[in-house]
């Protein structure tokens, strides 16, 4: 079995991926990364040896050649993103202009909805397309698991490439907002809760939250909470509005939303691994690298790595719908075809619990409050249109832009003119639209 891992993010990932697939799983896995800098090759392949040489089972291969890592995949992990950074700072100064009519556009340098997560989807779309070419010619059978964002974005991406794809976020349980946040308001312990929550990729709410064991409602204490402002304002508009309590990164929720007058997006989103971060992790992955985990020092290394890895399991996912096994996930990302989310379309893109039996998704069927059904509903199809429209398609990328709620009351027709400019600001990466096609648009 070979599981392939492509993507900026990988390094940071590998850890805990090695540790999920090699010891957690127990899986004798080919893994092959791409990694195109010589030296980060080379520390990663050290690694990588160190580790599969204490599991006594699996091998590590990196690879400079993304066909060579591709080549005979049964799975593909992707966690990439074209200069995320740079780009985004790009998009922030384009829409922070001086134009007259500009007005209200700082508020769409975000990173998930509006303006600044639609070019960020483009970009995406054409790494991943790009990739869903090679894979077609080297591993057509391989299944997805992205963890590229916007998740629901890339996933569907990967749909349309032809490969059955699932998606995973950094989660609910924590974060501002998340729910060992949350508990903490509550000043319960998150373990003797059984909590649910479901909605859209980065944008979920609690559906449920119990005591495990006498069944109490906690669910309606922290909306009463919410009510009274005691978990942000935020917090208390959207109950309000929506009849439902956000739960996860809740400033990430407002990127899908029309502008908030009293809440502007983050300046300087985490859109990499900061320069200190970095330093440290590879510091470590050398002590493993050069110590061994049979070394003390390699393995205090080893775990801090571990302790500070995302919270995704993506090779949990990956291994358990390769081998047919069961697998119960407090959140993924997939198509509504099996009714996780019942008044939702069947094509929506969902996040929900997910249980796998014999790796075959069970249904969950929860049900949304009806005022944020009614919003994913927007929020979903607005998404699908970006996926299509990053493949270069005029059509789809004009009623994505007519259709986001982000965009609720400024003038649409403007910003198509808008987008088409910060097309051509990223032209250098972006090769797949014609420029006939823009005429008409």
């Amino acid at each position: 079995m070979k599981i392939t891992l492509i993507g900026q993010d990988i390094p940071r990932l590998l850890p805990a991926l090695l540790a999920d697939l090699l010891f957690a799983c127990k899986a004798d896995v080919e893994v092959a990364v791409e990694e195109r800098n010589e030296s980060m090759r080379d520390l990663l392949q050290r690694y990588g040896d160190a580790v599969a040489a204490k599991a006594g089972r699996g091998t590590v291969a990196l690879c400079a050649a993304r066909g060579a890592a591709l080549e005979g995949a049964d799975a593909v992990v992707y966690a990439g993103e074209p200069m995320a950074a740079s780009r985004f700072r790009m998009d922030q100064e384009a829409l922070s202009g001086a134009d007259e009519r500009d007005e209200g556009l700082r508020d769409q340098a975000r990173t998930l909805g509006g303006l600044g997560g639609l070019m960020r989807t483009l970009r995406q779309g054409e790494a991943v397309y790009a990739l869903c070419d090679e894979m077609r010619e080297r591993c057509p059978g391989a299944i997805v698991v992205s963890l590229g964002e916007p998740v629901a974005r890339t996933v569907e991406m990967f749909r349309r490439g032809g490969f059955a794809a699932w998606g995973l976020t950094a989660g609910w349980r924590k974060g501002p907002g998340g729910l060992e946040w949350l508990c903490r308001k509550l000043r319960v312990p998150p373990e003797k809760l059984d909590a649910e929550a479901a909605g859209l990729p980065e944008f979920c709410f609690l559906t449920r939250m119990a005591d495990r064991r006498d069944g109490k409602d906690w669910l309606a204490g922290a909306m009463a909470l919410a009510a009274e402002g005691e978990l942000g304002r935020l917090s208390k508009r959207w109950l309000a509005s929506l009849e439902a309590l956000p739960v996860g990164n809740i400033p990430d929720h407002a990127a899908w939303m029309p502008a908030q007058e009293d809440y502007a997006p983050d300046p300087n989103p985490a859109l990499s691994e900061p320069v200190e971060q970095r330093k440290e992790r590879i510091r470590r992955m050398n002590l493993v690298a050069e110590k061994g985990l049979a070394d003390r020092e390699g393995q205090a290394a080893q775990l801090l790595l571990l302790s500070g890895a995302p919270a995704q399991r993506p090779g949990q996912l990956a291994l358990a719908l390769l081998r047919r096994e069961d697998l119960t996930l407090d959140a993924a990302v997939r198509p509504n075809a099996k009714r996780a989310i019942q008044n939702l379309p069947l094509a929506a893109m969902v996040e929900a619990p997910l249980t796998l039996s014999a790796g075959v998704e069970q249904p969950e069927h929860i049900l949304l409050p009806g005022p944020l059904a009614e919003l994913c509903l927007d929020i979903d199809e607005t998404s699908r249109l970006a996926a299509q429209a990053a493949a270069g398609d005029w059509s789809a990328l004009r009623e994505c832009v007519e259709l986001d709620p982000a965009l609720a009351g400024l003038d649409r027709l403007y910003l198509q003119e808008v987008v088409a400019r910060m097309i051509d600001l990223h032209r250098d990466i972006l090769s797949r639209w014609d420029d006939a096609e823009e005429e008409a648009y």
